[in-house]
């Protein structure tokens, strides 16, 4: 029998602690006490977990006494904010903002990749980002039997990845242009409906944004590959959920489609789906709420004669976000 252990979920009111707490109980978590944590506006107010109506308690200093894993889904500034109040109750942050990600003293884990890297932790473990797990899932199996030199991804990247309110802008924009009414954009730069913006995060090296170094940094970390070069372009698509990826990679020994068909339909965390003249391949709708990494479209890429192509579909609030943090914590046990 599993030790029962008190979780906290720091942002619990988000879109992403929400389903934390979903899936905590979905995977059954020996949870002996829940405690969601959220800003002083939502203290008080109640989440429902295991049919039960919990309050919800006031971010601070004092809120994680007796703790033994708190599961973080705020931005960067709480988490940094309240990182050593976490560890100084004695509890292992398990962390899904970028705040800690690229620490040399923080581990940062995809369970079915590096569990191994959570032994060597001091308080503070780091969730990746979530088109950095989806693609990484996806190609590990890759990577096991040759190691990867280089990838060029394309990533699509829907609109639930900025927020609950992404989709609801989408939504809304859509619903005005039909009635021939305009709509100024808030979430994004730019109108997202019948539209796709090819910029996520801010630029930060050579033209490249944040999130799209993203892929190459904490791919280096997590891949144990420190030469391991990445050429992304994160593009925002008028899709609800699920983030889609277009992978070209270069192992240092050529594999062939076939082979990597059996390597990736055996992989923990994939499910093959990959029949082209059937029409069978990945797609967003069929990824969404559920925890699996959809890849297909394997082929040999004509430019390079070690490269193969491959797309993937992820559900970035769940596996991309909520589950791989909660796989984590069960790593911890």
């Amino acid at each position: 029998m599993k030790k029962q252990v008190k979780v906290g979920v720091l942002g619990a009111t988000g879109a992403v602690g929400r389903e934390m707490i979903k899936i905590l109980a979905e995977r059954d978590f020996p949870v002996a006490e829940l405690r969601p944590i959220a800003s002083a506006r939502s203290a008080g107010s109640l989440i429902r977990f295991r049919n039960e109506e919990i309050p919800i308690a006031e971010a601070g200093d004092n809120a994680f006494a007796g703790l033994d894993i708190v599961l973080g889904a705020a931005e960067n500034d709480i988490a940094r904010r309240f990182a050593p109040a976490i560890t100084d109750a004695g509890a292992v942050f398990v962390d899904n903002s970028s705040a800690f990600r690229l620490d040399p003293k923080v581990p940062l884990v995809i369970p079915e990749i590096n569990p191994e890297d959570v032994r060597w932790h001091s308080g503070i473990i780091s969730n990746p980002n979530c088109t950095t797990i989806v693609t990484l899932v996806a190609i590990h199996a890759l990577a096991q039997e040759s190691p990867i030199e280089a990838i060029i991804a394309s990533s699509y990247q829907a609109t639930s990845g900025a927020g609950a309110a992404g989709p609801l802008e989408l939504e809304a924009e859509v619903q005005a242009l039909q009635r021939g009414e305009t709509y100024e954009p808030k979430v994004f730069a730019y109108q997202i409906a019948y539209n796709v913006i090819p910029q996520i995060g801010g630029e930060q090296y050579r033209g490249y944004t944040s999130e799209e170094m993203k892929m190459q940094n904490e791919g280096r970390k997590i891949l144990h590959l420190p030469e391991l070069l990445v050429s992304c372009t994160c593009v925002r698509v008028p899709v609800v959920r699920s983030h889609s990826v277009s992978v070209v990679l270069r192992t240092k020994e050529k594999i062939s489609v076939e082979r990597a068909r059996e390597l990736i339909a055996a992989a923990p965390g994939c499910r093959l789906v990959d029949d082209l003249p059937h029409n069978i391949y990945p797609m967003p709708l069929d990824t969404s709420d559920q925890d699996l990494v959809f890849v297909g479209r394997i082929r040999d890429d004509l430019t390079d004669p070690r490269g193969l192509n491959l797309w993937c579909c992820g559900d970035q609030v769940r596996k991309g976000a909520a589950t791989n943090t909660v796989q984590i914590a069960e790593l911890l046990l």
